[in-house]
């Protein structure tokens, strides 16, 4: 067994931010000292002064694309991508072709992981109109959730079926989590504005079309249905104020039974920014108004929203340069969500401490994901090292996607991922990255 020790840092976890020293021992965190206490001899010693020391990132909604679309990215770029940007830890999503939605799919996802994942890795069982029979089958303690599209999104894997929908949030044996846009309304909004503007619409207007309503409307109708049937429930990359109203911050996470997520994208930017970046951040939902994107970010502080992700999603340059109504949504992010998170700390937004919360401890929690999520003796050693005053540019010189750019491009950070270990073995290391490595399958306390 090799031992490596990460001395001096600046540990970041649990709300506390203090310089300390860890030892690695094999994949698991064997000790952590604090400042000024002696600390062994080690295998490898890792000087980490003035340098921060995070439990690795795990990022709650990915689209890695593989199966099936592998020419947009795949399990074994994006993972890349991912340790570069200190992601050690992912679920991914089901709809990709074939889509996953029986467990024969399901299976398959995690042996093509096994073999190129860089990163751990947990994949979601997709939800249909008439595949609950097969979805009661999961074992909760080996996946990570059960994926229902609540608004149509690429895939095509729309579940707008009441009685469907009913049996999904009374059966399913684990998490339900949900992408929340009204499809009768997306609808009328876009034969409104189609008629208005024809093909060459300006991409300004998708907000108008995935409307806020829109979004209120779908994730009401789900905090409802899990408030009848008792279902844990987990709303995805929410978007607007109005929705805020539906969370609550009393209560501590380990109790909630309706829980929100948000995206580094719509903490970032704004309907104000669709005139410059156009289809590189159309997402569904939609990037919506200041006033939205500052609620959200209230409501991270306020512990209203629980877990920050990216919903990293993909497309090549050339399907994104298209007019309005042929353009897909979505972009690549799992490289840049630490880094952005990172850079809205030094503006003042949030704070280190709870950047860790949001990215690392609160989808541990959630999930109940094995001994994982945090900076603990005992737990698997899966961390990441900052350098907190190295500004660098994102270019597609340093753009790890198998699609080659990014919306941060131009963007300067002042943080940068240092190394990155993944149980315990330095995935990333300055720049270079461990080809040899692989990640585990996560497991779940449930």
């Amino acid at each position: 067994m090799s031992k490596t020790l990460i001395a001096n840092a600046i540990i970041i976890n649990e709300g506390v931010k203090r310089k300390g020293s860890v030892l690695i021992n094999n994949n698991i965190i064997e000790k952590i000292y604090k400042d000024g206490e002696t600390y062994p001899e080690a295998d490898n010693i890792i000087d980490a002064t003035d340098k921060l020391l995070l439990p690795g990132i795990i990022d709650d909604q990915v689209h890695f694309r593989e199966p099936g679309l592998t020419h947009k990215g795949d399990i074994h770029s994006e993972s890349r991508a991912a340790v570069a940007g200190g992601v050690t830890s992912f679920m991914e999503m089901p709809n990709t072709i074939p889509q996953t939605i029986t467990l024969k799919a399901l299976e398959e996802k995690y042996s093509i992981a096994s073999e190129n994942s860089f990163a751990n890795y947990s994949f979601y069982f997709g939800a249909t109109n008439d595949n609950t029979p097969e979805l009661t089958k999961l074992d909760p303690g080996k996946v990570c959730g059960v994926k229902v599209f609540m608004g149509s999104s690429t895939g095509n894997m729309l579940v707008d079926n009441d009685k469907a929908l009913s049996r999904i949030f009374s059966e399913a044996p684990t998490i339900v989590t949900t992408h929340c846009e009204d499809e009768a309304t997306i609808k009328r909004n876009t034969e409104f504005y189609r008629k208005r503007y024809g093909e060459n619409i300006s991409f300004k207007y998708h907000p108008a079309i995935r409307s806020a309503e829109a979004c209120y409307i779908s994730s009401a109708k789900a905090a409802e249905l899990a408030s009848k049937y008792g279902t844990q429930l987990h709303i995805l990359h929410l978007s607007t104020a109005k929705e805020m109203a539906l969370f609550d911050n009393n209560t501590p996470l380990e109790e909630k039974n309706i829980t929100g997520e948000v995206c580094v994208h719509h903490l970032w930017f704004t309907d104000e920014d669709y005139d410059k970046y156009g289809s590189r951040i159309k997402w569904n939902p939609a990037i919506k108004s200041r006033s939205d994107r500052d609620a959200l970010r209230d409501a991270v502080n306020s512990n209203k929203l629980d877990i920050v992700a990216t919903d990293h999603a993909p497309h090549t340059i050339a399907e994104k340069n298209n007019t309005y109504f042929k353009a897909p949504s979505g972009g690549p992010l799992v490289q840049h969500s630490l880094v952005a998170m990172l850079e809205m700390v030094k503006q003042g937004i949030f704070t280190y401490e709870k950047v860790v919360e949001k990215m690392c401890h609160a989808p541990a929690i959630l999930y109940r994901i094995n001994k994982r999520g945090f900076i603990r003796e005992g737990y698997f050693a899966d961390l990441t090292l900052i350098e907190p005053a190295k500004e660098w540019t994102v270019s597609k010189d340093n753009i790890l996607y198998k699609c080659g750019w990014s919306p941060f491009e131009g963007i300067r950070f002042t943080h940068k991922v240092y190394k990155t270990f993944i149980n315990g073995k330095p995935v990333y290391d300055n720049g270079i990255i461990n080809e040899n490595i692989r990640g585990s399958r996560l497991s779940f306390n449930r």
